[in-house]
């Protein structure tokens, strides 16, 4: 994974994800995640790039941005479909985890801005 993905951190997150999970986080699923599965690849994609989307002004760079994103969604649906080296439920917060940023940044900086739309998420009554 090139820097700008790392820089994200989802991977250790990915990898911190797993911890507490029981019979079903094996050596394995550690060693698959470690080795930076396409799935994994593209949920950091999406961190990275909805992360920078908020801050892009010009409408072209945010196209051209929006289309990698929309590819890297491509992908993990294409990783949950096809025969896969752990089970589901590991899939599943590689896949949850892609879709916090997706809550998080689709509509403007939810991370930065929490005590809007964000805050009502978590606490749908303030």
């Amino acid at each position: 994974m090139g820097v700008y993905l790392e820089s994200c951190g989802y991977s250790l997150l990915t990898i911190t994800s797993f911890l507490g999970m029981g019979e079903v986080a094996t050596k394995k699923a550690f060693d698959w995640v470690s080795n930076g599965p396409k799935i994994v690849k593209s949920s950091s994609i999406i961190c990275r790039l909805m992360d920078d989307l908020v801050g892009y002004k010009e409408k072209e760079a945010c196209d051209a941005l929006q289309e990698k994103v929309v590819e890297a969604w491509k992908d993990i649906n294409e990783e949950c479909l096809e025969p896969r080296d752990v089970p589901m439920p590991l899939i599943m917060r590689v896949v949850n985890l892609a879709r916090v940023m997706d809550v998080l940044y689709k509509d403007g900086d939810g991370y930065t801005h929490a005590k809007g739309s964000t805050k009502k998420l978590v606490h749908p009554c303030s």
